[in-house]
């Protein structure tokens, strides 16, 4: 087995690594939030975020502030899980090519 095997085609997206890296430090984040942290557009982010949902790697949480709906993320489980092994296998990526 190769040591790229181990790197998820689902983060190969630097916006889907950028969200992944966002949600995985905070409990939840704004759709606003990630768009002027990622620097994207709403199309974009969006189609991005729907990707990461299909995989179960995110969660969207809908509610209401005062009378403004707001829209958050979180990471799954699933998604902790899938983006630490991302990680690792970065990890050793890097270390074999010393």
């Amino acid at each position: 087995m190769s040591v790229i095997d181990g790197l998820n085609k689902a983060f190969d997206s630097r916006i889907r690594l950028g969200i992944m890296s966002v949600l995985i430090v905070n409990d939840s984040v704004d759709f606003n939030t990630l768009k002027e942290t990622l620097d994207v557009t709403d199309g974009n982010l969006a189609s991005h975020i729907t990707a990461l949902e299909k995989l179960n790697y995110l969660k969207v949480k809908k509610q209401f502030i005062g009378k403004k709906p707001n829209t958050s993320y979180l990471i799954t489980t699933a998604g902790k899980k899938a983006f630490q092994a991302h990680l690792n296998a970065l990890e050793a990526l890097l270390k074999s090519s010393k």
